[in-house]
This record gives C-alpha cells, sequence and structure tokens, in this order.
C-alpha cells in the first residue's frame, strides 16, 4: 500500500509540473527524483560496503556524508527554491542564491534531524530514537565520536549489527563531542543559508524567511 501511495503522489506531483509548461522547471524538478534515488542508493552502498574499517573517518567519509545529505534532503529544497525563483521571473542572480539558500537549509535540516535520532525521545521526535544506528546508518554524530573514539570503527564496518553494538555507540556518542559538533555544522549551513538571502530586498517575507532558517536549530520533531 506504500509503494501504490508514493506512486500516486510522484504521478499527481508530474501532472502539477506539467500544467506549470515552464520546461526549465519541469527539468529541474525532475532531476530532484534522480537526487532523491542516488542519494539512497549512496546510502546503501554505505551500508553495504565491506572494505576493511577505517582507524578513524577521513575528510573523504565526511564529504560522502554531506553528498549523501544532500541528494537526499538539500536537493529538494534548494531546487524547489530554485523553481520558485524562476517561475516568479527574478534575475539570474537571485535564481542561484534562491539554490543557495534552499542547499545551505536542506542540509542543515537534516544535521539537526540526525541529531534529534540522539537527542530527543520518541515521542517528542514521532519515531523510534536510535533509528539510524539500528538501520546501519553513521550519520553526523556517530563520525564525530568516531574522531575521538576509534572504537567505533569496527562497530561502523559492521553496521551496529552485533548483540550491544547500538547501545555502545549510543553511550560513545553522548560521551563525545559529537553532538555539539554537529549542531555547530548545522549552524554554519544555517548561516550560509541567511547570508544567501542578503540580495533579496528588506521585506516582510524576507524575514519570515530567517526565521524559518533560524527555526531548523531549535525544533524537536
Amino acid at each position: 500500500m506504500a509503494i501504490f501511495a508514493g506512486d500516486f503522489l510522484l504521478a499527481r506531483a508530474s501532472m502539477a509540473l506539467a500544467r506549470l509548461r515552464d520546461p526549465e522547471v519541469i527539468e529541474i524538478m525532475a532531476s530532484v527524483l534522480s537526487d532523491l534515488v542516488d542519494g539512497e542508493f549512496k546510502q546503501l552502498k554505505n551500508l553495504d560496503d565491506d572494505d576493511a574499517p577505517m582507524a578513524q573517518p577521513d575528510e573523504n567519509a565526511f564529504n560522502y556524508y554531506l553528498e549523501k545529505t544532500y541528494l537526499k534532503t538539500g536537493s529538494l529544497i534548494a531546487k524547489s527554491c530554485r523553481s520558485s525563483a524562476i517561475l516568479s521571473n527574478s534575475t539570474d542572480d537571485i535564481v542561484e542564491a534562491a539554490y543557495i539558500y534552499g542547499r545551505n537549509l536542506g542540509i542543515a535540516f537534516q544535521l539537526i534531524d540526525d541529531l534529534l535520532d540522539f537527542t530527543v525521545s520518541a515521542a517528542e521526535l514521532g519515531k523510534p530514537v536510535g533509528a539510524d544506528l539500528e538501520l546501519g546508518l553513521a550519520t553526523a554524530p556517530v563520525l564525530y565520536a568516531w574522531q575521538e573514539y576509534p572504537q567505533l570503527g569496527p562497530l561502523v564496518a559492521r553496521k551496529f549489527a552485533q548483540e550491544g553494538d547500538v547501545a555502545t555507540a549510543w553511550d560513545l556518542v553522548h560521551a563525545s563531542e559529537g553532538l555539539q559538533r554537529t549542531k555547530q555544522l548545522a549552524s554554519h549551513y544555517m548561516e550560509r543559508a541567511i547570508e544567501a538571502l542578503a540580495i533579496l530586498p528588506a521585506s516582510s517575507a524576507r524575514d519570515a524567511l530567517e526565521r524559518v532558517t533560524l527555526s531548523v536549530l531549535t525544533r524537536t520533531k
């Protein structure tokens, strides 16, 4: 039933795009679907990667995580913002600023989402906490904790599959600076998103976008 529902929503979205009769926007939004699938494949590749575990995550590991984050979350927001600017007949520099705003907002949003998996209750979050660990995913808090605690490496390599792995990883993340550093990284992307809005004239609309961006850091669900 979930697959049928997804197919239905995709069909309705395609119909809505077609009614816009703007080839550029249709192409941009169609590329979002490609990005979402690519992001899922990157996540599956990460899950199925049986290479020897690294002693600590390197720059490539963080870049891979951020690229996957953009594809799965940032792309939809970034390209929706770009499309909105195009449809409003904005200048090229504003169209590009809209994309930059959305990209950074999307990445900040996902970083906070990964953070909340460790910091709020299931009732607050609306889904089981620790779900990423249960799925074998090493998100930003885990990657940062791994830099401090190399013993996380084997757990990451086996996707937290052995009994006690999830609990151990949970404890090490909370013992590390992983949560604080993840929030700092989210703040960095949030600031870049707000900077991108500077090109817009002062208005209640720009103020609203800034408030939405700032709310990302304080959300609990």
